[in-house]
């Protein structure tokens, strides 16, 4: 064999050799990040998770908002991306417990019954007016301050990630995306979906927690422009002293002392 003949195989050994190398590293750095996608969102190949969607509250008849459906459809394609399946229920048909499969839970507390029940067991220190006009419509409350929504040009969304109880057998995760609109329901999905990734290096695959977010001039962007207001995880999981309750603290007192006399 010549000396051309011989560096012509040995230069085709080397670049199949750096192919399939190259596509080895390929292929196990795209697992590795499939594989702490799937733990931090609860989506192992095969399960099952649950999409709760709300009910638009401008319609009369039973609808979902444009926004929210575009949400699912955007929450769909990740879940697919992690080799899981979805079922999507009504907010008033979703009557069973959480961490036994991942749920998504999509809308303010107004309009979604399960989201209303999942900030007060989960989320007690946040405060969602009811009000269906005026300036606090929707208005967020956590940690004492109060985030008013300027309809169309800013408005706020909670998007949390909370882990259920490891020792109850039932350890996958609740993700909720409470916002002032439907766009900014959106808007949160969108966000968790681009940038889970730093979420994951932040908070860990199995870490909890709640993000105020502000969604920028929607009318003229929709829910691109996110902007992260603050990190409220310990506010909104810390329960909010009512009045009330401070005030009945005495009389109760009161009572007890004269019932022990």
């Amino acid at each position: 064999m010549s000396d051309d003949v011989r560096n012509i195989v040995l230069g085709l050994a080397a670049s199949g050799l750096s192919a399939v190398l190259g596509w080895f590293v390929r292929t196990y750095a795209w697992r590795r990040r499939l594989r702490r996608k799937q733990r931090f969102f609860g989506l192992p190949a095969g399960s099952e998770c649950l999409l709760v969607v709300n009910r638009d509250p401008g319609a009369r008849e039973w609808s979902v908002a444009r926004h929210d459906v575009f949400a699912l459809i955007e929450l769909s394609a990740l879940i697919k991306e992690c080799q899981a399946n979805a079922e999507i229920l009504p907010h008033d048909t979703a009557w069973q417990g959480f961490g036994a499969r991942t749920e998504f839970c999509i809308g303010g507390p107004v309009s979604n019954h399960r989201m209303a029940a999942h900030l007060r067991s989960m989320l007690p220190g946040v405060e969602v007016g009811k009000e269906k006009t005026g300036p606090d419509q929707g208005a967020l409350t956590v940690g004492g301050e109060t985030y008013r929504m300027d309809k169309g040009r800013a408005e706020y969304v909670l998007l949390a990630r909370l882990a259920a109880d490891e020792n109850t057998g039932n350890s996958r995760p609740v993700f909720l995306a409470s916002g002032q609109r439907a766009v900014t329901n959106q808007a949160a999905v969108r966000y968790l979906a681009r940038h889970h990734g730093r979420l994951t290096r932040k908070y860990g695959v199995n870490g909890t927690f709640c993000l105020l977010l502000k969604v920028v001039n929607s009318q003229a962007y929709g829910p691109d422009v996110v902007e992260i207001v603050a990190d409220v995880t310990r506010a909104a999981t810390t329960p909010v002293a009512r009045p009330e309750a401070v005030a009945a603290t005495p009389a109760t007192a009161t009572t007890s002392g004269t019932t022990a006399e």
